[in-house]
């Protein structure tokens, strides 16, 4: 082999490495778009369903306002409530950005969009992410703590399971709940 070959080979090798370098960074960077301001996204995209159910023109940014609150006071999941917090949707927000959501929505921008304005005001509510959800058929809940249980009450069946003093109360409560919403 000559050197004229050989340097032929590393110059191929560093441009095959030029172009496909790109293209993995491009791909996780992708992936990670999606998981930022997952939370966000979701909840201002459950605020427009409910308009149209509710029969709230998106243009009404009072509207709009009630339709937040009303959903933060409705929702059991954890992080929808931390975004309320930081949105000024719950009660007890300490911040009031309210007008920084209804704004953008009522001028029909996409969900996406509203969130990426919400990130520049505060960060923190782009680093929200959903708990991947316990698939129940393949964990044993007699081997999970109570917090675990609590947990997957609350977010996956809406209970609180008043009344429940032992781990074995919150157990025989996920069975019921699981075998109701497998008859429906």
């Amino acid at each position: 082999m000559n050197m004229r070959s050989v340097l032929g080979v590393a110059v191929l090798a560093l441009v095959t490495i030029a172009l496909v370098s790109p293209l993995a960074v491009e791909a996780k960077k992708k992936q990670k778009d999606e998981k930022e301001c997952e939370v966000c996204k979701k909840v201002v995209g459950k605020v427009l369903d409910m308009a149209k159910k509710e029969g709230v023109d998106v243009t009404d940014q009072d509207g709009i306002a009630s339709l937040i609150k009303k959903h933060c006071k409705s929702t059991r999941i954890n992080k929808e409530n931390r975004l309320c917090y930081y949105i000024g949707g719950s009660e007890d927000a300490a911040t009031g950005l309210l007008r920084e959501v209804t704004g953008p929505i009522s001028r029909y921008m996409p969900p996406a969009a509203v969130c990426s304005r919400l990130k520049k005001k505060d960060q923190q509510i782009c680093d929200l992410q959903y708990d991947e959800e316990i698939d129940l058929s393949k964990i044993d809940l007699k081997k999970q703590r109570v917090k675990v249980l609590k947990k997957i009450l609350n977010e996956q069946f809406g209970d609180s399971c008043k009344g429940c003093l032992e781990k074995t109360d919150y157990i025989k409560r996920i069975e019921e709940l699981k075998a109701k919403h497998q008859e429906l």
